[in-house]
């Protein structure tokens, strides 16, 4: 073969190697154009029916599989803030109907007082009384409602103080004294000599504990047992309130916390409150840098246990 020929045939080489390059180049775009395509009608696919559908790409583009994959965590915390959103509303709706529901028998009851009063009937000191008391129920629910809406819209102004935990305590079970004497509980105590000091808001702190108490003796009444225990350890102090009554199922205790549980299956309904109490009681604490934990043997002991940080200085 001569030169001339040798010549020829490398180029024709070159010129086929050439079009295979093209070939394969011209192949890839047109197949990421496709997948492009295909992924561009099923995202719009997804957002017009509002499906759970993912993104499925087969390919060996590194990048086309990469893209898909992104695409798809994007789909995934859509669909997590629409179950958000879900769960806010039906708690939302639950709660509009608990708050019409909590109002409106004692708002009756009143209004039926009042009717009589109208009439020119004579009215009993006890009627006065259940009026009052009905009236003030309804007005501690609508404090309550605020109060939650305010600290969980981050409203609240805590003023954080050295605050002693101990006195704290002393103060709210005083609170209580004439209850508990009447109801003839029986109330341990057990506070430390020293101070405990802790940063915490005071009103917070006594909103808390009288809370916790309350709910203590409210559904604790079966046991006529109170126990409030206050003891440190390295970095936290712990105000552990007890109580011997009808005790919470293991199945409520993940929701106890929850806004407006009321644990209508495990606890009586003549003594049931309105769900907001502990809902409080937990949101304060945590905004203090502190949680709220609850252990219960249904019928033996159920301790609610207030946890905060320490001051040693």
């Amino acid at each position: 073969m001569n030169s001339m020929g040798i010549i020829f045939f490398l180029c024709l080489c070159i010129l086929v190697l050439c079009g295979i390059v093209w070939y394969q180049q011209f192949a890839f775009r047109t197949g990421t154009q496709a997948k492009l395509r295909s992924i561009h009608k099923k995202m719009k696919e997804i957002a017009d029916t509002d499906s759970d559908e993912r993104i499925m790409v087969f390919t060996g583009n590194q990048e086309l599989m990469e893209l898909a994959v992104q695409i798809n965590r994007l789909l995934e915390e859509r669909l997590k803030i629409r179950a958000d959103h879900r769960r806010s509303e039906m708690t939302s709706k639950k709660m509009l109907s608990n708050i019409s529901h909590d109002m409106k028998t004692p708002m009756t009851v009143v209004l039926g007082y009042l009717e009589i009063m109208r009439l020119g009937n004579e009215v009993s000191p006890e009627m006065l009384l259940k009026t009052e008391q009905k009236a003030q129920g309804v007005m501690e629910l609508i404090n309550q409602f605020f109060t939650l809406a305010k600290i969980e819209a981050g409203d609240m102004d805590l003023k954080l103080l050295r605050v002693d935990l101990c006195e704290i305590c002393r103060e709210s079970i005083l609170d209580f004294y004439e209850i508990l004497t009447n109801a003839e509980f029986q109330v341990e105590i057990g506070l430390p000599e020293q101070a405990v000091w802790i940063q915490g808001d005071p009103e917070a702190l006594q909103r808390i504990l009288f809370n916790l108490v309350s709910n203590a003796i409210r559904y604790g009444s079966e046991g006529k047992y109170l126990g409030v225990f206050l003891r440190t350890d390295e970095k936290n102090a712990y105000v552990d309130v007890v109580d011997q009554g009808q005790g919470i199922e293991k199945c409520y205790t993940e929701h106890v916390f929850d806004r407006l549980f009321t644990m209508e299956d495990s606890r009586s309904r003549s003594i049931q409150g309105n769900g907001l109490g502990l809902t409080i009681a937990r949101n304060l604490a945590q905004q203090m840098g502190g949680d709220i934990a609850l252990d219960s043997t249904p019928h033996v002991k159920t301790t609610f246990t207030v946890r905060m940080k320490r001051m040693l200085y």
